[in-house]
């Protein structure tokens, strides 16, 4: 399931090709519940055609899904082999140049796929559209909300029973107010109309994922909160996005673009990514690994959660408040998690509202 990338992250840093579907054309009956308001399903897999083959078993309407739509099923795979040519794709180039930079080996990977794309006869023009802070901060807002609401009773009963990343995520949503959740969701509904000009000019658009994957000592769990990224969007607008690797980084490590399109309009995404898939094989490249290569070596720390020194007294005062309000029983280190993210949360809350 994706609510913010989770199948485009993890298929753009190993190299393969994952799609997020459109909201409601794959039921979510029997998954877990992040958001019922942006989670979406799609298969991962090693090739744009594998997706294809999966998603035609998996799409379809299930009463089991209050937000399953009924629409009719195209035949996926029947579509991808008709080329690309005449196309129109728009190329965010400011998400990855300006919204969240990327460092020169993405950009310069973004730029070599919309040479290839317009090599095999799409017409490739930049495009701008809101910067990627404000759909990052409406996804939050609702996604951490809802996750907060689906998981309080335990929450607020047994909270040491949750890992401390998915604390550092869920327990800031006791710090959004009803409004803000409101402020949110009017908001979606206009960023969802205000995409209708766009769609009727471009049958893709075409953004990054993440740069190369980072090492595990290097993860903090407040960037979660402090940076945003290039993949809410998608999640936001209900429309599908095809995650698949566009190169490999000078260490050898794949690199990911995405392609978004129309609501329901899966098919010409796919078609896209399948007819650049195969001008460029880069999913066809294997990992030089085998039973005696070496593991790298990594030592992660232990994360120790502190407020931010700039955190003045009425914000803490605040934020146990609002904590305490709302029925958490959070011991000292579970409270300094939430104190870390929380200025971060509470600045998200005021640009959405």
């Amino acid at each position: 399931s994706d609510t913010g990338g989770s199948i485009r992250g993890p298929s753009s840093f190993c190299g393969i090709a994952g799609i997020m579907s459109s909201a409601g054309l794959v039921s979510r009956a029997g998954v877990i519940p992040n958001s019922f308001t942006l989670d979406h399903c799609g298969p991962m897999a090693r090739s744009v055609e594998d997706c294809a083959i999966m998603l035609q078993a998996i799409a379809g309407y299930d009463p089991d899904d209050g937000g399953s739509i009924s629409v009719k099923i195209p035949n996926y795979r029947a579509n991808l082999k008709k080329g690309i040519k005449g196309m129109r794709i728009g190329l965010m180039r400011h998400v990855w140049t300006e919204d969240v930079p990327q460092p020169e080996e993405v950009a310069q990977a973004m730029e070599n796929a919309a040479a290839v794309l317009r090599k095999l006869g799409a017409k490739v023009e930049e495009v701008r559209v809101r910067p990627a802070l404000q759909y990052s901060d409406v996804k939050v807002v609702l996604a951490e909300t809802e996750i907060y609401t689906i998981n309080y009773p335990d929450l607020a009963r047994r909270p040491g029973d949750f890992g401390e990343d998915f604390l550092s995520r869920a327990l800031p949503a006791c710090l959004f107010q009803s409004s803000d959740y409101v402020a949110a969701s009017r908001e979606q509904r206009i960023m969802i109309d205000e995409m209708a000009p766009i769609w009727n000019k471009y049958d893709a658009l075409l953004s990054v994922v993440f740069g190369p994957a980072p090492r595990l000592d290097k993860h903090h769990p407040v960037n979660f909160w402090a940076r945003p990224n290039a993949n809410p969007m998608a999640n936001v607008l209900g429309c599908p996005s095809l995650a698949l690797c566009n190169g490999f980084s000078i260490s050898g490590l794949p690199l990911g673009m995405q392609l978004m399109g129309r609501p329901f309009d899966e098919a010409t995404v796919l078609r896209i990514g399948h007819t650049y898939e195969r001008a460029t094989g880069w999913h066809a490249r294997r990992p030089e690994i085998g039973p005696d290569t070496p593991k790298p070596e990594l030592a992660p720390v232990r994360h120790e959660p502190q407020p931010p020194k700039d955190l003045d007294v009425a914000s803490v005062t605040l934020v146990r408040a609002l904590a305490k309000k709302a029925g958490l029983s959070l011991n000292e280190r579970q409270m300094r998690l939430l104190l870390e993210a929380s200025p971060y949360a509470l600045a998200m809350a005021d640009r959405v509202r």
